[in-house]
Parts: C-alpha cells; structure tokens; sequence
C-alpha cells in the first residue's frame, strides 16, 4: 500500500506506441524464444517523489498462428519517469504494442516548505 502524506496529488496519463515490428522484421516479429523490448518514458513534471505507475496494453496485433504470451510491466520508477518493459516467449509473434499508463503521486506545491 502507498500512503500520501501530501495535500497535493498528481495524476498523469499517456498512450505510447511501444514497437512497431512487422514492417521492418523485427525479432518481436520473427525471432523465438524470451525477448524483451524497454522504453524510457519521462512525466512532464516531476513527482516529489516516485509515484504509483499501472500499465497495460491498449492494443496489439499478434500473430494468429501462435500462442500469444505478453508481460507489460513498470520498471526503475522515479520522480522524473520510468521504463515500460514488454516481455514475450516461446513462438509467440508480435507485430506491433501500444500501452496505456497512469502515474499517481504526490507533487511539489508551493505552500511546502524547504528547511535545508
């Protein structure tokens, strides 16, 4: 459980496109076995510190052939922003993933004070 301990709470929002593999051949598309794909994203203000992140997937196009094996997840979550990481396996065939997230936490406002 997180606990806010603040008079001011942040919430931010997004919708990324995460990889695109099917045009170029990449290995979301055609390779085997565990992959793994990251991006950083940022916030667009700080949080005072790291907030909660959820993340899901928003869309993807899988192969219809093949089992489809997906794990999206929030990783190095900070004040400033965090990596989505995308995991696959086996013969599962990715094309393309967009996810969808929400950070919620305390912000900086202007009554708080600064001691040292």
């Amino acid at each position: 459980m997180k606990y806010f301990v603040n008079q001011t709470i942040g919430i931010e929002q997004g919708d990324d496109v995460l990889f695109s593999d099917y045009e170029d051949g990449g290995d979301m598309w055609t390779g085997q076995g565990s992959r793994e794909r990251r991006k950083a994203l940022s916030f667009s203000t700080p949080f005072k510190e790291a907030p909660a992140v959820h993340v899901s997937l928003s869309m993807w196009d899988m192969d219809s052939a093949t089992n489809v094996r997906a794990d999206v997840g929030a990783e190095n979550i900070t004040a400033k922003g965090f990596d989505v990481v995308f995991r696959t396996w086996g013969d599962t065939r990715v094309a393309r993933t967009r996810i969808r997230w929400m950070a919620i936490g305390a912000v900086p406002h202007e009554d708080d004070w600064q001691l040292y």
